[in-house]
């Protein structure tokens, strides 16, 4: 997987709203252009949620578990567009029933995203369909498995944060 630091995303406000535009490399360089991404949370009917391992040739967090699908919107596309894109580029599955959990403002010493989190229920026998370039491993993960790694950098700071104030409030609601 070829990385293109050219790719254009666009630059939103703290409300989501478009402002311009950067590049991946601009975007990735430490500026804190604040750029909308998609993050899809899959859980099966057991309350197992579905967690990719990023491949080791991603720029940002390569090696680590992340969600289901975590993907850039692209410049002049819709939120509800990229998420249907990145899932079934990622996954190869259609989201169309996916629905918004919440959206919030995530930084790292690196970038600064506005991040569109969404959750879809499946059957636990859905297949996907991953990509080697993109993802390296694909698989259902029991509550109390995530909780006990939480600590030991099995999982991107993102998906920790994410999975302690939304995902995880959320489920046991």
């Amino acid at each position: 997987m070829k990385v293109d630091k050219a790719e254009l995303f666009p630059v939103v406000d703290e409300s989501g709203n478009v402002i311009g535009s950067a590049t991946r490399g601009e975007c990735h360089s430490g500026a804190k252009l604040l750029h909308p991404v998609v993050h899809l949370h899959v859980i099966d009917e057991r309350g197992r949620i579905l967690l990719q391992k990023r491949s080791m040739l991603k720029d940002i967090q390569p090696g680590r578990w992340d969600t289901a699908v975590g993907g850039h919107v692209d410049f002049g596309e819709t939120v509800h567009d990229a998420l249907l894109r990145e899932v079934s580029e990622e996954i190869g599955i259609d989201a169309s029933a996916a629905t918004l959990l919440t959206s919030y403002l995530f930084e790292s010493a690196r970038e600064r995203e506005m991040v569109n989190t969404f959750i879809l229920h499946v059957n636990s026998d859905a297949r996907f369909n991953a990509p080697a370039d993109e993802i390296d491993e694909l698989r259902f993960w029991h509550i109390d498995e995530i909780e006990a790694n939480l600590a030991n950098g099995t999982f991107t700071p993102n998906f920790v944060q994410e999975f302690t104030t939304i995902l995880l409030p959320h489920l046991r609601s």
